[in-house]
């Protein structure tokens, strides 16, 4: 399931943005992938559907301290979830190239990997399916606002 072939922060910074109506939003040197078709996010802010971070601005448990080090986080549905992780014991959290549960948010149903390399081809997978998951939540969302309004 792994692909061998060098990924940077930029390369992983850029897959996201590759999905349809993706907007990356840029704070703190942090990026934020969210589904935005209607470019409405500033009036409708909701949550991202993956994130890479390098800093330990929010958590300390993957010491992004270390140079070079960064996250790429990943929303899943909880069944996927479970099906990623539930062999996951006790994750070393500053274990790069390993996907395993977020050390803040596995409970939400998020997924990590430190500086992702040779498992190009998962990572790929898992941010195909949580835009898939996005695009859901936010077609879902939209429809109860127009049923809503009716």
């Amino acid at each position: 399931m792994c692909s061998v072939g060098g990924m940077d922060f930029d390369d992983v910074r850029a897959m996201p943005a590759t999905f349809p109506g993706t907007r990356m939003i840029e704070f703190g040197g942090d990026f934020f992938a969210i589904h935005d078709p209607a470019g409405d996010y500033e009036q409708r802010p909701r949550q991202g559907w993956a994130t890479l971070v390098r800093s330990d601005a929010h958590d300390s448990a993957s010491d992004l301290t270390r140079p070079g080090v960064y996250r790429l986080n990943i929303g899943r549905p909880r069944r996927r979830f479970r099906e990623l992780t539930d062999e996951v014991v006790a994750p070393d959290f500053t274990e790069a190239d390993v996907v395993m549960p977020h050390p803040v948010y596995a409970g939400y149903g998020w997924v990590c990997v430190l500086n992702p390399d040779r498992c190009r081809t998962t990572v790929e997978t898992l941010l195909a399916e949580a835009h898939d998951f996005a695009v859901r939540k936010h077609d879902n969302a939209a429809r109860r606002r127009t049923e809503a309004s009716e």
